[in-house]
Protein backbone atom coordinates (compact mmCIF):
# COMPACT_ATOMS: atom_id res chain seq x y z
CA UNK A 1 0.00 0.00 0.00
CA UNK A 2 0.74 3.42 -0.43
CA UNK A 3 1.66 5.90 2.45
CA UNK A 4 -0.66 8.58 0.95
CA UNK A 5 -3.39 5.78 0.56
CA UNK A 6 -3.07 4.89 4.67
CA UNK A 7 -3.19 8.78 5.40
CA UNK A 8 -6.01 9.09 3.44
CA UNK A 9 -8.07 6.02 5.40
CA UNK A 10 -7.13 7.43 8.58
CA UNK A 11 -8.17 10.87 7.73
CA UNK A 12 -11.31 9.34 6.30
CA UNK A 13 -11.39 7.13 9.52
CA UNK A 14 -11.52 10.34 11.78
CA UNK A 15 -14.26 11.66 10.11
CA UNK A 16 -16.48 8.35 10.36
CA UNK A 17 -15.40 8.03 14.12
CA UNK A 18 -16.35 11.52 14.79
CA UNK A 19 -19.97 11.34 13.01
CA UNK A 20 -20.56 8.66 15.41
CA UNK A 21 -18.98 10.40 18.52
CA UNK A 22 -16.47 7.69 19.10
CA UNK A 23 -13.54 8.89 20.80
CA UNK A 24 -10.03 7.96 20.21
CA UNK A 25 -7.34 8.02 23.29
CA UNK A 26 -4.68 10.96 23.13
CA UNK A 27 -2.00 9.06 21.45
CA UNK A 28 -3.65 8.21 18.41
CA UNK A 29 -2.96 11.86 17.43
CA UNK A 30 0.77 11.64 18.20
CA UNK A 31 2.73 12.21 15.18
CA UNK A 32 5.46 10.75 14.13
CA UNK A 33 7.99 13.55 15.68
CA UNK A 34 6.30 13.18 18.77
CA UNK A 35 6.31 9.52 18.98
CA UNK A 36 10.30 10.16 18.52
CA UNK A 37 10.37 11.67 22.20
CA UNK A 38 8.19 9.91 24.25
CA UNK A 39 9.55 7.78 26.84
CA UNK A 40 9.48 4.50 28.71
CA UNK A 41 5.99 5.11 29.89
CA UNK A 42 4.47 4.45 26.94
CA UNK A 43 5.85 1.06 26.27
CA UNK A 44 2.86 -0.94 26.79
CA UNK A 45 1.21 0.92 23.60
CA UNK A 46 4.60 0.07 21.46
CA UNK A 47 4.68 -3.49 23.03
CA UNK A 48 1.05 -4.42 22.66
CA UNK A 49 0.94 -3.05 19.09
CA UNK A 50 -1.97 -0.48 20.29
CA UNK A 51 -3.03 2.15 17.79
CA UNK A 52 -3.64 2.40 13.98
CA UNK A 53 -4.17 -0.62 12.10
CA UNK A 54 -4.54 -0.97 8.00
CA UNK A 55 -4.56 -4.10 6.00
CA UNK A 56 -5.41 -4.68 2.43
CA UNK A 57 -4.44 -8.40 3.02
CA UNK A 58 -1.84 -8.67 0.60
CA UNK A 59 -4.84 -7.84 -2.36
CA UNK A 60 -3.39 -4.79 -3.44
CA UNK A 61 -7.14 -3.25 -3.21
CA UNK A 62 -8.16 -1.62 0.02
CA UNK A 63 -11.55 -1.00 -1.05
CA UNK A 64 -12.17 -4.42 -2.30
CA UNK A 65 -10.16 -6.56 0.59
CA UNK A 66 -9.09 -4.56 3.38
CA UNK A 67 -9.75 -3.23 6.91
CA UNK A 68 -9.56 -0.15 9.18
CA UNK A 69 -8.73 -0.92 12.84
CA UNK A 70 -7.68 0.39 16.06
CA UNK A 71 -6.59 -1.67 18.84
CA UNK A 72 -7.59 0.52 21.96
CA UNK A 73 -6.14 -1.95 24.36
CA UNK A 74 -4.58 -5.00 24.18
CA UNK A 75 -2.69 -7.73 26.71
CA UNK A 76 0.39 -9.51 26.01
CA UNK A 77 0.21 -13.21 26.00
CA UNK A 78 3.73 -13.05 25.31
CA UNK A 79 4.39 -11.85 28.73
CA UNK A 80 3.72 -13.46 31.76
CA UNK A 81 3.73 -10.18 33.92
CA UNK A 82 0.69 -8.73 31.81
CA UNK A 83 -1.88 -9.16 33.54
CA UNK A 84 -4.14 -7.56 31.07
CA UNK A 85 -6.20 -10.46 29.67
CA UNK A 86 -8.77 -8.54 26.84
CA UNK A 87 -8.78 -6.57 24.22
CA UNK A 88 -10.73 -3.73 22.19
CA UNK A 89 -10.81 -2.78 18.95
CA UNK A 90 -12.83 -0.38 16.76
CA UNK A 91 -13.29 -0.80 13.07
CA UNK A 92 -14.62 0.14 9.71
CA UNK A 93 -15.55 -2.11 6.98
CA UNK A 94 -17.17 -0.67 3.41
CA UNK A 95 -20.00 -2.05 1.88
CA UNK A 96 -18.84 -5.08 0.15
CA UNK A 97 -15.30 -4.56 1.57
CA UNK A 98 -14.31 -8.54 2.74
CA UNK A 99 -12.06 -9.28 5.02
CA UNK A 100 -11.28 -13.19 3.68
CA UNK A 101 -12.10 -16.36 5.95
CA UNK A 102 -9.99 -16.71 9.01
CA UNK A 103 -10.34 -18.21 12.44
CA UNK A 104 -7.96 -17.66 15.50
CA UNK A 105 -6.33 -20.18 17.59
CA UNK A 106 -6.39 -18.33 20.86
CA UNK A 107 -8.65 -15.78 21.12
CA UNK A 108 -12.30 -15.27 21.40
CA UNK A 109 -13.94 -12.54 20.76
CA UNK A 110 -17.29 -10.77 20.06
CA UNK A 111 -17.79 -8.40 17.04
CA UNK A 112 -20.31 -6.10 17.62
CA UNK A 113 -22.22 -3.99 14.89
CA UNK A 114 -21.59 -0.47 16.65
CA UNK A 115 -23.71 1.68 14.31
CA UNK A 116 -24.01 2.56 10.55
CA UNK A 117 -25.26 0.24 8.58
CA UNK A 118 -25.39 -3.79 8.81
CA UNK A 119 -22.26 -6.17 8.89
CA UNK A 120 -22.64 -9.67 6.67
CA UNK A 121 -20.68 -12.47 8.32
CA UNK A 122 -20.56 -15.80 6.55
CA UNK A 123 -19.27 -18.79 8.85
CA UNK A 124 -17.91 -22.28 8.30
CA UNK A 125 -16.65 -24.99 10.87
CA UNK A 126 -12.78 -25.86 10.56
CA UNK A 127 -12.75 -29.43 9.31
CA UNK A 128 -9.35 -32.09 10.77
CA UNK A 129 -7.62 -30.70 8.03
CA UNK A 130 -7.94 -27.13 8.60
CA UNK A 131 -10.34 -26.80 5.45
CA UNK A 132 -13.96 -25.10 5.29
CA UNK A 133 -16.36 -28.12 6.79
CA UNK A 134 -19.47 -28.81 5.01
CA UNK A 135 -20.85 -29.70 8.42
CA UNK A 136 -23.46 -27.66 10.47
CA UNK A 137 -21.78 -25.28 13.23
CA UNK A 138 -22.61 -23.86 16.11
CA UNK A 139 -22.66 -19.87 16.74
CA UNK A 140 -23.69 -17.52 19.41
CA UNK A 141 -25.81 -14.21 18.38
CA UNK A 142 -25.68 -11.83 21.58
CA UNK A 143 -25.82 -14.63 23.76
CA UNK A 144 -28.37 -17.29 21.49
CA UNK A 145 -27.08 -20.50 20.60
CA UNK A 146 -27.71 -22.11 18.15
CA UNK A 147 -26.59 -24.29 14.28
CA UNK A 148 -26.53 -23.09 11.09
CA UNK A 149 -25.50 -24.90 7.88
CA UNK A 150 -22.14 -24.42 6.39
CA UNK A 151 -22.01 -21.00 4.85
CA UNK A 152 -24.27 -19.59 6.45
CA UNK A 153 -24.37 -15.56 6.42
CA UNK A 154 -25.56 -13.77 9.36
CA UNK A 155 -26.82 -10.59 9.43
CA UNK A 156 -25.89 -8.16 11.76
CA UNK A 157 -28.08 -4.88 12.46
CA UNK A 158 -26.36 -2.05 14.34
CA UNK A 159 -26.57 -2.93 18.44
CA UNK A 160 -26.18 -7.14 17.74
CA UNK A 161 -23.35 -9.17 17.78
CA UNK A 162 -21.60 -12.47 17.61
CA UNK A 163 -19.09 -14.86 19.55
CA UNK A 164 -16.33 -16.23 16.72
CA UNK A 165 -15.04 -19.12 18.51
CA UNK A 166 -11.54 -20.66 18.39
CA UNK A 167 -11.37 -22.05 14.90
CA UNK A 168 -14.27 -20.91 14.02
CA UNK A 169 -13.81 -19.49 10.15
CA UNK A 170 -15.48 -16.45 9.60
CA UNK A 171 -15.18 -13.95 6.55
CA UNK A 172 -16.75 -10.69 6.88
CA UNK A 173 -18.23 -7.48 4.48
CA UNK A 174 -20.66 -4.48 4.60
CA UNK A 175 -24.02 -5.33 3.33
CA UNK A 176 -24.31 -2.62 0.14
CA UNK A 177 -26.91 -0.03 -0.40
CA UNK A 178 -26.76 0.33 3.89
CA UNK A 179 -23.48 2.09 3.93
CA UNK A 180 -20.37 2.24 5.95
CA UNK A 181 -20.09 -0.21 9.19
CA UNK A 182 -18.77 0.95 12.66
CA UNK A 183 -17.69 -2.39 14.31
CA UNK A 184 -16.30 -3.12 17.68
CA UNK A 185 -14.43 -6.05 18.92
CA UNK A 186 -13.97 -7.29 22.32
CA UNK A 187 -11.75 -10.52 22.74
CA UNK A 188 -8.81 -11.87 24.69
CA UNK A 189 -5.71 -10.47 23.92
CA UNK A 190 -3.82 -11.42 21.22
CA UNK A 191 -1.22 -11.18 18.59
CA UNK A 192 -2.62 -10.77 15.11
CA UNK A 193 1.13 -11.11 13.57
CA UNK A 194 0.71 -15.56 15.26
CA UNK A 195 -3.08 -15.73 15.60
CA UNK A 196 -4.78 -15.77 12.39
CA UNK A 197 -5.22 -18.72 10.13
CA UNK A 198 -6.51 -17.87 6.90
CA UNK A 199 -7.91 -19.68 3.92
CA UNK A 200 -8.13 -17.51 0.96
CA UNK A 201 -8.64 -18.29 -3.16
CA UNK A 202 -5.00 -18.60 -4.71
CA UNK A 203 -6.56 -16.52 -8.08
CA UNK A 204 -7.22 -13.58 -6.04
CA UNK A 205 -8.80 -11.81 -9.53
CA UNK A 206 -12.08 -10.83 -8.55
CA UNK A 207 -10.93 -11.62 -4.97
CA UNK A 208 -14.74 -10.67 -3.18
CA UNK A 209 -16.27 -13.02 -6.09
CA UNK A 210 -13.59 -15.69 -4.75
CA UNK A 211 -14.80 -15.64 -1.73
CA UNK A 212 -18.38 -15.33 -1.33
CA UNK A 213 -18.77 -17.60 -4.29
CA UNK A 214 -16.53 -19.58 -5.11
CA UNK A 215 -16.85 -23.66 -5.42
CA UNK A 216 -15.07 -24.66 -2.13
CA UNK A 217 -14.63 -27.96 -2.93
CA UNK A 218 -11.53 -27.74 -4.63
CA UNK A 219 -9.13 -27.18 -1.82
CA UNK A 220 -6.26 -27.00 -3.86
CA UNK A 221 -7.90 -23.32 -5.05
CA UNK A 222 -7.11 -22.29 -1.75
CA UNK A 223 -3.94 -21.57 0.60
CA UNK A 224 -3.75 -19.95 3.85
CA UNK A 225 -0.95 -17.63 3.14
CA UNK A 226 -1.99 -13.90 3.30
CA UNK A 227 -0.60 -10.55 4.22
CA UNK A 228 -1.98 -9.51 7.28
CA UNK A 229 0.44 -6.31 7.56
CA UNK A 230 0.81 -4.43 4.64
CA UNK A 231 4.19 -3.48 2.56
CA UNK A 232 4.45 0.42 2.74
CA UNK A 233 5.37 2.55 -0.64
CA UNK A 234 6.56 5.58 0.76
CA UNK A 235 5.58 8.40 -1.95
CA UNK A 236 4.62 10.58 1.27
CA UNK A 237 5.34 11.28 5.24
CA UNK A 238 3.07 9.61 7.61
CA UNK A 239 0.84 12.11 9.20
CA UNK A 240 0.30 8.97 12.14
CA UNK A 241 2.49 5.92 12.76
CA UNK A 242 1.02 2.28 12.57
CA UNK A 243 0.87 0.48 15.89
CA UNK A 244 3.88 -1.60 14.11
CA UNK A 245 5.77 1.42 13.24
CA UNK A 246 6.47 2.94 16.63
CA UNK A 247 10.44 3.73 17.23
CA UNK A 248 12.25 2.65 20.64
CA UNK A 249 11.24 4.51 23.99
CA UNK A 250 14.23 7.53 23.98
Amino acid sequence: MKRSEINQIIRDAKEFLNEYKFLLPPFAYFTPEEWKEKGHEYDEIRRNVLGWDITDFGSGDFNSCGLFLFTLRNGNMHNPDDKKVYAEKIMIVGENQLTPYHYHWYKQEDIINRGGGNLMIKVYAADKDDNLSEEDTEIQVDGRHYTVPAGTVIRLRPGESMTNTKKLYHAFWGEPGHGKVLVGEVSQCNDDSKDNRFFAPVDRTPWVGAIKDADLSDKTRFFDKVGRFPEIEEDEAPIHLLGSEYPEAK
